[in-house]
């Protein structure tokens, strides 16, 4: 069985959007669903036909966030110790050469990436060649817009 990596803050979310959707939405759905059964004929009740598609859409999430925790691998990142070098879960501060800009990111599951909030995923380009690299190395990577080259500054596991 293939395991899939999640951080502590996203298995915790995942777990969140689980009991959600178990508690309230589907409860939801089933009352709208007997609602519009109670008007009559289904085979034209366009309101029967959108709770049948949200409840399948509801129940098709609830199995995919099950099977995914149930194959999940939490790390706790401020638990690691990798002697100073980049892995899953680890938070890196980067200088792009050309241009001296800085940012930060720390690398994170599939489900859990937003870049917006400095989350990369694991199986991105900058992730993939920054993994195993420590304070002083310069990663290379293949963007869409050239080959960028990132210093790494630190490296944190929080």
């Amino acid at each position: 069985m293939v395991t899939i990596p999640l951080t502590k803050r996203g298995a915790e979310k995942l777990k969140a959007e689980l009991h959600l959707l178990k508690t309230k939405e589907r409860h939801a759905v089933i009352q709208a669903i007997s609602e519009a059964r109670a008007q009559g004929d289904l085979s034209e009740n366009a309101e029967y036909e959108a709770a049948k598609d949200k409840q399948g859409f509801i129940e098709g999430r609830i199995q995919e966030i099950e099977g995914k925790l149930a194959a999940a691998r939490v790390i706790d990142p401020s638990e690691l110790d990798a002697g100073g070098k980049i892995v899953f879960g680890s938070t890196v501060d980067l200088e792009d050469e050309d241009s001296g800009a800085r940012v930060t990111y720390q690398i994170v599951g599939d489900d859990e990436a937003d870049l917006k909030l400095g989350l990369i995923s694991i199986s991105s380009p900058i992730a993939r060649a920054l993994i195993g690299k420590g304070p002083g190395d310069v990663a290379e990577v293949q963007a869409p817009g050239g080959i960028k080259h990132w210093e790494v500054i630190e490296v944190r596991y929080v």
